[in-house]
């Protein structure tokens, strides 16, 4: 099986630790000892030859990969000029995987996600690999522990197969992020699950799906693949073809429409990490009032808050379900409940051309 990890993401919503010089997935963020690319290199480490790892990028943020994961061949490190969703960089990912060999299954993996149940997470992608040798698009979806209304839904259908006693069930239709009634029928139906973004397929199959589903991308694609023929760079982006790419997801440009999908539902510990409020929930509290303190803090009658400060003292008087965040150029503060809104603050200072601070 060969890994194809995504890390070109700006990482907005962890704005300002988060930067677009320096976004999430480079950063210890669930980890004081390492990146969360490099723990998610570790989950699978041990799975596959460090040649079968591929990171898709982008330009700007190829060298930080080089650094991080020095064990990864250069050459698999394909750099995009520059972001066009995840349907492009899977497409690109697929091409480089059956230059290797054409029957490959590979798993497609964001650089930025956090997972606690790792032996299931193998486990699950053991039988994923089972079922794309069956020509089946798998994805991984996330039993809902609650009623999320930031994730979209996948609906589980009847069991197409067993692998190692995993069911392996049909993906009956994809759901956009729903309101919060219909998350929690979601929920109490039992048949719904988190999708994750994470997909498991060999990379003939998808390169079909490609053909038939997104003729376009497709044709850009054997545009690139002619340009690695003649010229020799396998893995280079020719930057005029990619800029004619438009932008799209895989989930609605090929899973949505595709007849051929599968979900495996798993109970991972999975999280996207896509908010300070989600950070709180993951790490463990640093004192009796379940606050989670990344740096100096002095909190007096201070309660489940985040305070991320590794420079200057931060003190609080009678807070509650706050997050502050000081990265000495910027301080962030918000209500927890608010924390998705931090990207508001991002597209204002776009607008307003403040990218000293992005």
């Amino acid at each position: 099986m060969y890994f194809v990890i995504l890390a070109g993401g700006v990482g907005s919503r962890l704005w300002p630790r988060s930067r677009r010089q320096m976004p999430k997935q480079f950063l210890n963020i669930t980890s004081p000892e390492r990146t969360m690319l490099q723990e998610t290199y570790e989950r699978v480490a041990d799975m596959a030859p460090d040649d079968h790892f591929i990171v898709v990028t982008s330009k700007a943020y190829a060298p930080t990969v080089r650094e991080q994961l020095p064990q990864v061949p250069e050459d698999n490190i394909l750099a995009e000029p520059k972001g066009r969703g995840s349907a492009p960089a899977i497409g690109v990912a697929a091409l480089f995987v059956r230059r290797r060999n054409p029957d490959a299954v590979m798993a497609c993996l964001s650089a930025d996600h956090f997972i606690t149940r790792t032996k299931e997470f193998r486990r699950a992608l053991r039988a994923a690999e089972k079922a794309a040798k069956e020509g089946y698009l798998v994805t991984l979806g996330i039993k809902p522990s609650y009623a999320e209304t930031g994730y979209g839904y996948i609906e589980g259908g009847e069991v197409l197969m067993k692998a190692d006693g995993t069911e392996i069930r049909k993906a009956v239709r994809f759901i956009e992020k729903p309101q919060l009634e219909d998350a929690q029928r979601f929920v109490a139906d039992g048949n719904f699950y988190w999708n994750a973004g994470m997909f498991i397929w060999q990379a003939s199959t998808i390169l079909d799906a490609f053909a038939r589903y997104m003729p376009d991308l497709y044709q850009r694609l054997m545009e690139i693949e002619a340009f690695w023929d003649e010229t020799g760079k396998v893995g280079e982006i020719p930057e005029e073809i990619w800029l004619a790419i438009e932008s799209e997801t895989i989930d609605y440009g090929i899973m949505e429409k595709a007849d051929n999908v599968a979900v495996i539902p798993a109970d991972l510990g999975w999280s996207d990490v896509g908010s300070w409020a989600t950070l709180l929930d993951l790490l463990p509290p640093s004192d009796d009032g379940a606050n989670v303190v990344v740096g100096r803090h002095v909190g007096i009658d201070t309660r489940n808050s985040l305070i991320f400060s590794p420079e200057r003292l931060i003190a609080t008087v009678g807070l509650e379900n706050i997050v502050i965040v000081d990265t000495g150029d910027v301080i962030l503060v918000c209500p927890k409940e608010r924390a998705q809104d931090v990207k508001k603050v991002v597209q204002y200072l776009e607008e307003q051309g403040l990218y000293d601070v992005l």
